[in-house]
């Protein structure tokens, strides 16, 4: 009965745990603090020298569930990665995610081979370690602020983020081995292994990707069994393709983007699912890091860790950034708001763990100087995210559209699904010429009544609006159904003072016609092209972006293209924060 009494403990413990990540949420939402910060908090307050009072220090098992974590959340990054938002952004992401993490890493084991004292290669090891920034912390950070980025500064952190892990794990390996004894061959040996890892990853994530996006279509699963079955395929293919000296880690993150942008059965189950389980795996990673750590340890290193901290975030990283992306034009500042946000979490400390476990001289170091500085890169950098990303001009000023979507996935096919709405006053669903060409009402709840085909006579407030629409349509049909701005006014009408031209119509026309000062690189764009180039997603009415001494405000569209836009000159206090300059 004893122990039965234990195992009641520790499921006890177990989900008592749970609910305190799940309440931290809550706290972290209201200070506007890092979540995965509070995680990291909390795991060190559960540990030895915490409250908790829990010995720990079990490096084997930590490395294992954060493989299997860091796995579901690639995964889940790419699963939320659209390749037409992302096209113009995949080659410098990639140079950035490849020599960028050399530069960095590089650069970093200077910083530590000053400030701690250690021989070359161990300094090479704590820099690689250091120098991936992390996808969790930089998904999780982005949407949890509800943040809305220039298209081409978010889709390069989206797919840097998720594409430099891979290459600072096997770096991290290939050193640890090399260190230990057991790599030969020296660094042309390393270099040969990285670029079978990375092809092989490659490979195996599109071959993997098509097979799950396959069996889902394929077989009739019993409800509720896709996003599992979605889930084992991606841990799967993670194994294999370690097994055979690939990136795992790469693997599962292309096998993400393949099934996001192929059609797939149940994509918003898959999509709801994975986000639970990213979430918790992001919970459990980080608790059993914190617990992993004793703060006693962590303040034997703190000075020359931080001093490495500061080097990483004002030095060697913006030098890689300036260096990878600089050749593709990219604006100073998108490459200053990108070098800020080269956040270090979980990642940096899972790392270290490795170290650990081949039993490294100064694994302990690595792993201290690590939590140190992931701890502060999160307080700093990811408390200062929004700010910078205003204070750079990369923020889009846009709002999620608080709408309540029904979902439903329709049998038989793939192209299309059910989404119903409610009809709110002051949407555009009431316009009923505004719909895309590829999305048609197919039943309107009015009044208790059901009304089909002939008998929908267009949309009024208070309806339930049921739309037959493409599979990827869905976040753009939300704003069709946003209502009234808080002024009560309708978001495409034009405002007082303001100018109304043509979305085609070319900037550099307009303003020398109405004596602006339009810097010069605007001047060949169009309205239309400028705020499809800069927004995340779809413009949509309502959207403002400030250019030179004028507000663009779109206010209508056909098409899912711009057609008219309103523009209005402010002084340079009234502009917006989030506007393109």
């Amino acid at each position: 009965m004893e122990q039965l009494h234990h195992i009641d403990n520790r499921l006890l413990g177990y989900a008592v745990l749970v609910l305190a990540g799940i309440g931290s949420s809550l706290l972290a939402r209201r200070f506007g603090a890092p979540l995965l910060l509070v995680f990291l908090v909390l795991g060190l307050l559960l540990g030895v020298d915490g409250p908790g009072g829990i010995r720990y220090d079990d490096a084997g098992f930590t490395y294992q569930i954060g493989a299997l974590a860091l796995c579901l959340i690639l995964f889940d990054g790419g699963l939320q990665t659209r390749v037409s938002q992302v096209r113009t952004a995949i080659w410098p992401s990639l140079v950035l995610a490849t020599v960028g993490v050399l530069v960095t890493a590089s650069l970093t084991a200077l910083a530590a081979h000053t400030l701690l004292e250690l021989p070359t290669l161990q300094s090479l090891l704590l820099g690689t370690v250091l120098a991936s920034t992390d996808a969790a912390a930089v998904f999780f950070l982005i949407r949890a602020r509800g943040l809305h980025l220039e298209r081409r500064t978010g889709s390069t952190l989206e797919i840097e983020s998720g594409a430099n892990d891979p290459m600072a794990v096997f770096l991290t390996m290939a050193l640890t081995g090399w260190i230990a004894g057991s790599q030969h061959g020296g660094a042309l040996a390393i270099a040969l292994q990285v670029v079978w890892a990375m092809g092989c990853g490659a490979l195996m994530g599109y071959g993997g990707g098509r097979l799950i996006v396959a069996t889902l279509n394929r077989y009739d699963f019993p409800s509720g069994l896709h996003p599992w079955l979605a889930m084992s395929c991606a841990v799967t293919l993670f194994a294999l393709t370690n097994l055979i000296g690939g990136s795992g880690y790469l693997a599962v993150y292309a096998a993400g983007v393949i099934v996001a942008n192929r059609p797939v059965r149940a994509r918003s189950e898959v999509s709801s699912v994975q986000d639970a389980a990213t979430w918790f795996a992001q919970l459990v990673m980080f608790l059993l890091l914190g617990l992993l750590a004793t703060p006693h340890a962590l303040l034997n290193v703190m000075w020359p860790a931080l001093g490495v901290a500061a080097f990483l975030m004002f030095i060697a990283r913006p030098a890689a950034v300036l260096l990878c992306l600089l050749p593709f034009r990219y604006r100073w500042g998108e490459i200053g708001f990108i070098s800020w946000v080269g956040l270090r979490g979980a990642v940096s400390i899972f790392l270290a763990s490795i170290p650990l476990l081949a039993q490294l001289p100064n694994a302990w170091l690595y792993f201290n100087v690590a939590f140190v500085v992931v701890l502060a890169s999160l307080v700093i950098q990811g408390w200062t995210l929004e700010r910078a990303a205003h204070a750079f001009g990369v923020a889009v000023p846009r709002n999620d559209p608080d709408t309540r979507r029904v979902h439903l996935d329709l049998p038989g096919q793939l192209d299309y699904e059910l989404l119903g709405y409610r009809v709110v006053p002051g949407s555009r669903a009431l316009e009923s010429a505004s719909w895309p060409l590829d999305v048609r009402v197919a039943m309107v709840v009015r009044e208790g009544r059901i009304l089909q085909g002939d008998e929908i006579d267009g949309l009024r407030p208070g309806d339930y609006a049921y739309m037959l629409a493409p599979t990827t349509a869905a976040r753009r049909l939300d704003w069709y159904f946003v209502g009234r701005g808080s002024d009560g006014t309708s978001l495409s009408q034009p405002g007082f003072g303001e100018f109304q031209f043509g979305g085609d119509a070319p900037l550099g026309e307009i303003a020398e016609f109405y004596g602006l000062h339009l810097p010069k690189r605007f001047a060949r764009h169009t309205a239309a092209h400028l705020f499809d180039e800069r927004f995340d997603e779809q413009p949509q009415p309502g959207d403002q972006l400030s250019i030179g001494n004028a507000i663009l405000t779109v206010h209508r569209l056909r098409d899912d293209r711009v057609t008219q836009v309103g523009l209005r000159l402010v002084p340079l206090s009234e502009r917006l924060l989030g506007g393109s300059q």
